[in-house]
């Protein structure tokens, strides 16, 4: 039983889940988005499940992100699974989003990709001290998805974009001042909140019971320059504010940006913009659209190869350069799929 990638609880009336690969970091992966999605619309129908907790085995991390590996090679064999994960994903973080009974996820260490889809849509979003958020898509020639197009662009001070380009990570105190969690709380008090949503105690107040103020946000001590930095519609023009300001800072911002895949930079900057426009359900069919034509391209094989499989951390992206990556190319990660679009039913 301990090789189960996921775990299924019912306790009093509390729906729990259990992420179960701490040694790879609780990556998701497409059999557990399998056991994940019918288990909730199991306990939305039961009378006697009144909320749903997501947790997480082992202090390092809640999860990492998608199984990265598998999908590279799913792609590289032309195998349907590959864009099939993004689609089932896709549809799991909608179901999340929309979920009509209370959704608390425990966050505490590494959050990224795939893993913040299953937490940051909830209606309770608890993170604890070793809480560590990061959207890194951009370094291995994807872009932030999940739903990230939607909750990304609606951050202030341009910090979506920021942690969009970057891939830099932010704390729990962080994640309050932006919103992307609703909660601090340390994580030795989880299970005792746990425990009493189980017996029927009411979700707001039981949390609010044992939250506590986290430290000041490091980020918001940027923030107003963050939201001139990151200003602007095309990646020229960030780069152009970022190599005028000329400060410690904004030359720190440039090195990192400067190691990103160009075309996953302008995909990502324009799906954030797009995304501020449109609602959940559209920005999952826009993320949808965009993955297929991922997986297609080259720069996402040669990020994984770079990054995870081979660990030279020297890839080579096609266009190499910004000022190459053309507006013509840019458009066709956003062409509607015809009969293959997301569907949400």
């Amino acid at each position: 039983m301990m090789d189960k990638e996921v775990f299924f609880e019912e306790k009093g009336s509390l729906g729990l889940i259990k992420l179960n690969r701490p040694k790879a970091l609780n990556a998701l992966t497409l059999s557990m988005v399998r056991e994940i999605y019918p288990k909730l619309i199991e306990w939305e129908k039961s009378k006697a499940v009144k909320s749903v907790a997501i947790i997480a085995e082992g202090e390092k991390a809640f999860c990492a992100g998608g199984d990265i590996r598998a999908l590279h090679d799913w792609g590289k064999n032309n195998d349907l699974e590959a864009t099939g994960f993004y689609r089932e994903e896709y549809i799991l973080n909608q179901y999340i989003k929309r979920y009509p009974k209370p959704y608390i996820s425990f966050v505490n260490g590494i959050v990224m990709g795939g893993g913040v889809g299953l937490s940051v849509h909830g209606s309770h979003r608890i993170a604890g001290e070793n809480y560590s958020f990061a959207m890194p898509e951009t370094g291995i020639g994807l872009f932030p998805d999940v739903g990230g197009t939607y909750f990304l662009s609606r951050l202030k001070y341009n910090a979506g974009v920021y942690l969009a380009l970057t891939g830099s990570r932010i704390k729990a105190e962080d994640a309050i001042f932006l919103g992307t969690a609703s909660h601090y709380v340390h994580s030795k008090n989880y299970k005792n909140i746990i425990d009493k949503l189980s017996q029927g105690h009411d979700v707001d107040d039981t949390i609010k019971q044992y939250a506590s103020v986290p430290e000041k946000s490091e980020f918001e001590k940027i923030s107003s320059l963050c939201e001139k930095f990151f200003e602007g519609n095309k990646v020229e023009e960030i780069i152009k504010n970022l190599i005028e300001e000329d400060s410690d800072l904004s030359n720190k911002f440039l090195s990192i940006i400067n190691t990103k895949s160009p075309t996953s930079l302008k995909i990502a900057l324009k799906s954030l913009r797009l995304g501020a426009k449109n609602n959940f359900e559209e920005c999952m069919k826009m993320e949808f659209r965009m993955v297929s034509k991922v997986m297609n391209d080259h720069d996402f094989y040669e990020g994984v190869r770079a990054l995870i499989i081979d660990k030279d951390n020297q890839p080579n992206w096609m266009p190499a350069k910004i000022e190459d990556v053309e507006d013509i190319f840019v458009d066709e990660f956003f062409h509607s799929l015809a009969d293959d679009e997301l569907n949400f039913n």
